[in-house]
C-alpha cells in the first residue's frame, strides 16, 4: 500500500516539474511588452507558390517599417529575383510592392500582413529547396520571430541562419516538428537583420519556380568585367609609373633635404684682403624661396626689397607715426634681373621718388608682373624646366578634364553597353592626376643641387659668429647676408647674433632690432594686399 502511494506521488512530482519547466520555457519565448514580435506561417502550395501570414505585435504610438528586396545577388552577374503578389494588411497599416522590393509599415496594435511569394522554390541537386527571409529589413530591433513551414510533402532538411545579411549564424532554434513541418525562433533580431530559412524537399514535389538572370541596371553595369580589369590593370600600371617618375624626378631633392649638410663657404676675400658675402650659385634672395617651396611668395619680394636697399637702389627710412618711408636712391639698371626692377617699379613707379609704407597701403600695388618674372627667372637660370605654377595648372586642368570626361563615359557606358566601370576608372585617374598636380614641378639636377646650398646657406646664419669677419667688414657682411636670412626665417637670429648696427641703407633709427622686425611686419601687410602672392612667411628647406 504504501509503495503504491510512494509512485504515485513520485509520478505527480515528476509530472508537476515537467509542466513547471515547459511553462517557464514558454514564458521565455513570449514577447516582452512593448516591444516587436511577429509570427510568420509559411505554406507551400502545390503549384509552388508560397503563401505568407505574418501576424505582428507593434506597441502603441509607434511606427514600424519593413523593406525587403526582391532581387538578391547568388554569383557572379547573376540576381535570383522573387515577385510578391496579393499582398494586404488587416489593421493598422499598408503593404507596397514593386519589381525592387516589397514595403510594409504598420502602426500600433496587431496587424495581420498576407502575401503570396512567387520564385521561392529552386532546384538544388537532386532535391528542391525552398528559400525565404521570413523576417528581414526591419527598422527596429524584435523582440521574437516565430516561423513555421508545411508543404505538400515532409521536408528532408532545414538550415535557419540568423543576424547580419551574409552572417552565418544560425537561428536560435529550427528543427523538422516531428517530421511534418518546420518550426524556426530567433530571440533578439537587431534592426536591419534578418531570418533566412531555407527548407529542403523531395524532388517532385512541387514544380520550381525560382527565376535568376543575368544582372541587369546599375549592378550589372559596374560589375568586374575582363573588359573593366584591363582598365583596373591599365590605371594601376599608370599609377605606378607616374609614382615612379615623381620618385626620380624627386628623388634629388628628397636626398638634398635629407643629406647632412654643414655651412658653405659665402665668405671670400677679395686682392685686398677684405671680406665680402657671395651667395651660392648666385642666388637672389627672391630666388631662394621661389626654388625651395616652388612658389612666388611675399616673403620673396619683402626679402628683394631689403636687398635693393643693400646694394644702394633703395634708401630705408623710420619717420613719425610707426610708420617707414622708401626713397629712390639709384635708378633701376641692367645690373638687376627683370623681377627686381618689376618690384622696383611696384614702389616707385616713374615719377615718384619716395613712398611710405602707409602710402603702399592705400594704393594697393600690383604684384602680378612681380609673380611673372620672379617665375621665368628661375626658369632662365635652369633651376626649373618650366614655371612650378604653370606646371601645376596643367597638370591640373588635364586632372579635372580627364576625370570629367571619366564621369560622362560612366554615365553613357552605364545607360548603355555596360563597362561603365571603364569610365569610372578614367575619372578616379583624372582625380588623382589633379589632386597630384601640387607634386609635378619638378627642380633640375642644378636646381636640386642649388636646393642643398641654400640649406647650407642656413648652417653659415646659425653658425658664424662676429669674431669670424674682420670689424671692417662687418657692415658690409650683416647687410649682405641679411635679406637672406629674412627669406629663410632667421632673422631674430642675425640680428641678434651682429647687434646694433649703423647701416649705410636704413636711418632714424633708434633701435634696428626692435624697427627692422616691425618694418618687416608692416611691408609684408601691404604685399599681402595684392593678392597675387601667397602671405606665408617663409618655407624652410
Amino acid at each position: 500500500m504504501l509503495k503504491n502511494w510512494g509512485a504515485a506521488i513520485f509520478a505527480a512530482a515528476t509530472l508537476t516539474a515537467a509542466l513547471t519547466s515547459a511553462t517557464a520555457v514558454g514564458a521565455l519565448a513570449q514577447p516582452l511588452p512593448g516591444t516587436v514580435s511577429t509570427e510568420v506561417r509559411m505554406k507551400l502550395e502545390r503549384d509552388a507558390k508560397l503563401s505568407i501570414t505574418e501576424t505582428v505585435h507593434v506597441p502603441d504610438g509607434k511606427t514600424v517599417k519593413r523593406t525587403v528586396p526582391l532581387r538578391l545577388a547568388v554569383g557572379n552577374d547573376l540576381e535570383r529575383q522573387y515577385q510578391v503578389t496579393d499582398a494586404r494588411v488587416e489593421g493598422k497599416g499598408s503593404a507596397t510592392v514593386s519589381d525592387e522590393k516589397f514595403s510594409v509599415t504598420l502602426e500600433g496594435g496587431q496587424a495581420t500582413l498576407t502575401y503570396t511569394v512567387v520564385g521561392a522554390v529552386a532546384p538544388v541537386g537532386d532535391v528542391l529547396e525552398v528559400r525565404w527571409q521570413a523576417a528581414g529589413g526591419w527598422d527596429t530591433e524584435l523582440d521574437k520571430v516565430a516561423v513555421t513551414f508545411s508543404a505538400p510533402d515532409s521536408p528532408t532538411s532545414v538550415n535557419c541562419l540568423a543576424g547580419p545579411v551574409g552572417s552565418s549564424q544560425p537561428c536560435t532554434s529550427a528543427d523538422l516538428a516531428d517530421g511534418k513541418g518546420v518550426r524556426a525562433q530567433e530571440i533578439k533580431l537587431g534592426a536591419g537583420e534578418r531570418v533566412d530559412v531555407a527548407i529542403g524537399l523531395s524532388a517532385g514535389v512541387v514544380p520550381p519556380n525560382a527565376v535568376v538572370v543575368e544582372q541587369s541596371g546599375l549592378a550589372s553595369a559596374f560589375a568586374l568585367t575582363p573588359v573593366s580589369g584591363a582598365a583596373l590593370g591599365g590605371l594601376l600600371v599608370l599609377l605606378l609609373g607616374g609614382v615612379a617618375l615623381l620618385w626620380y624626378l624627386r628623388g634629388r631633392d628628397a636626398a638634398a633635404l635629407a643629406s647632412d649638410v654643414g655651412a658653405v663657404t659665402v665668405l671670400v676675400r677679395d686682392q685686398g684682403g677684405r671680406v665680402a658675402f657671395a651667395s651660392p650659385d648666385g642666388v637672389l634672395p627672391g630666388q631662394v624661396g621661389t626654388v625651395v617651396d616652388e612658389h612666388v611668395d611675399v616673403v620673396d619680394v619683402t626679402a628683394t626689397v631689403i636687398d635693393l636697399a643693400v646694394r644702394n637702389y633703395l634708401w630705408i627710412t623710420e619717420v613719425d607715426g610707426h610708420d617707414w618711408q622708401i626713397v629712390r636712391r639709384n635708378p633701376a639698371d641692367d645690373s638687376l634681373s627683370g623681377y627686381e626692377k618689376a618690384v622696383y617699379d611696384a614702389l616707385l613707379p616713374q615719377g615718384s621718388d619716395a613712398v611710405t609704407v602707409s602710402e603702399l597701403r592705400g594704393r594697393r600695388i600690383d604684384l602680378a608682373q612681380v609673380r611673372d618674372r620672379l617665375y621665368a627667372d628661375v626658369v632662365e637660370k635652369r633651376w626649373f624646366v618650366r614655371r612650378p605654377d604653370a606646371e601645376r595648372s596643367l597638370f591640373w586642368w588635364v586632372g579635372i578634364v580627364i576625370a570629367v570626361l571619366g564621369v560622362a563615359a560612366t554615365v553613357v557606358l552605364a545607360l548603355t553597353i555596360g563597362n561603365a566601370l571603364f569610365g569610372l576608372v578614367v575619372a578616379v585617374g583624372g582625380v588623382a592626376l589633379a589632386f597630384g598636380a601640387r607634386s609635378m614641378p619638378a627642380r633640375t639636377k642644378r636646381g636640386s643641387e642649388l636646393l642643398e646650398h641654400v640649406r647650407g646657406l642656413r648652417g653659415y646664419l646659425h653658425g658664424v659668429t662676429p669674431n669670424d669677419v674682420p670689424e671692417a667688414d662687418r657692415e658690409l657682411v650683416f647687410s649682405r647676408s641679411l635679406p637672406y636670412a629674412v627669406v629663410l626665417g632667421e632673422t631674430d637670429r642675425w640680428l641678434a647674433t651682429f647687434g646694433q648696427q649703423d647701416l649705410y641703407w636704413y636711418g632714424n633709427a633708434s633701435d634696428f632690432q626692435r624697427s627692422f622686425p616691425a618694418f618687416l611686419g608692416a611691408l609684408d601687410g601691404v604685399l599681402a594686399q595684392a593678392g597675387h602672392l601667397r602671405s606665408l612667411r617663409t618655407q624652410n628647406p
